[in-house]
């Protein structure tokens, strides 16, 4: 079997990719597998490090406000499909599926027109502008939520097979992980929070504030906050200022390396909602609070948070609300109603997709089997 994937631009697209392209290679070893990115794009990096053949494609994001760059990249979305054309001729894919991004439009369109099977997966509640562009062309539309379907216009193509994840999350034990830990058994919960894979300024300030209270709400409970590597030398200053010190009840990192581990073990997730965050939460059923990025294009973060808040699987606090005594309060709450956390992990388990890379997987094989549509 030979695969071609694309998409990129965010980790939110990369690695759904490489979660297929892991799958791929536990049921067939033999299978090619190949990856189309822009040149300048982190998928470079991260796709590098798996050692997966890389093509490119010069395209561009398009801006929804006025702008002289929209030139370039209407004109790149144009003509980007007949150069991605000789990717296809040359790799000679028997399916080509995109994780979003700006990144895939041209592959699954050059797809599209040779006839090779095509896919394009949809992670967030509400779709991009590039995956609804794409609908008509692909195949198949794969959806991480239900309620995305109803936001397309070819339902017979949707397939629901939720986000599909690296493995380590989904063997992830939770009294594995608080063992690899070695967290204090009187602890009232392990708080584990984070801004994203760079930080978030309004997230560590908020947290700041919260070690700065010593609120005996909380004076039980195990924190790990991790910074964000730009963040890190300013955030620790400003931590030791406070006259705050690091211990076994605090642990400030820049990036969190160990991500299934602490997750697993993790009572309550302080976390942006990105939509393989969401999923990973779901999957380990995790109760987290979430502070959606203001500055994603069309407030994805925003629609994926409402979505599991208004289901009762999270809880919302927008970042133009955010401080440091409303984060303080909102953990206390579910530090010392332990039922509400339960309540909120059963609910967010509802949204996960055990088998979501083995849908994914079965989906293609029959893709190929039947040449497509």
């Amino acid at each position: 079997m030979r695969v071609l994937l694309t998409g990129g631009g965010t980790a939110g697209h990369i690695n759904p990719a490489l979660a297929i392209a892991d799958t791929i290679r536990q049921n067939d070893p033999d299978a090619e597998i190949a990856y189309v990115g822009t040149p300048k794009g982190m998928e470079n990096e991260l796709v590098a490090r798996e050692g997966y053949r890389m093509y490119h494609v010069d395209v561009r994001g398009i801006s929804r406000s006025l702008s002289p760059k929209n030139i370039k990249a209407f004109w790149l979305a144009a003509t980007s499909p007949k150069r991605a054309e000789k990717i296809i001729d040359d790799f000679r894919p028997d399916i080509v599926v995109g994780t979003g991004g700006y990144a895939c439009w041209p592959v699954l369109v050059a797809a599209a027109r040779k006839g090779v099977p095509s896919a394009v997966h949809e992670a967030n509640a509400v779709p991009g502008m590039t995956v609804k562009r794409l609908e008509k062309h692909v195949d198949k539309v794969f959806i991480n939520f239900k309620k995305t379907s109803a936001q397309l216009k070819y339902p017979e193509k949707h397939v629901h097979v939720g986000c599909p994840l690296r493995r380590s999350f989904s063997v992830s034990d939770r009294g594995a992980s608080v063992g690899e830990l070695g967290l204090p058994e009187d602890r009232s919960a392990y708080v584990l929070s984070y801004g994203g894979s760079l930080g978030a300024d309004r997230v560590n300030a908020a947290m700041l504030e919260v070690f700065s209270e010593n609120d005996t709400r909380l004076q039980d409970a195990v924190f790990c906050h991790a910074t964000g590597e730009r963040n890190f030398v300013k955030f620790r200053t400003l931590f030791a200022e406070m006259g705050l010190t690091s211990g076994p009840r605090l642990e400030i990192l820049s990036y969190v390396y160990d991500m299934p581990v602490r997750m697993a073990a993790a009572d309550i997730v302080v976390c942006r909602s990105g939509a393989i965050t969401l999923s990973e939460l779901a999957l380990l059923g995790k109760c987290a609070i979430l502070i959606p990025s203001p500055n994603v294009t069309d407030n994805q973060q925003v629609k994926n948070a409402k979505l599991l808040a208004d289901a009762g699987a999270a809880v919302m606090i927008e970042e133009k609300n955010l401080t440091g005594e409303l984060l303080c309060d909102t953990l206390a709450d579910l530090i010392m109603h332990p039922e509400k956390r339960a309540g909120i992990e059963r609910t967010i388990r509802s949204f996960a997709v055990p088998d979501s890379n083995k849908r994914v997987y079965e989906e293609m094989i029959a893709m190929i089997g039947k040449g497509g549509k």
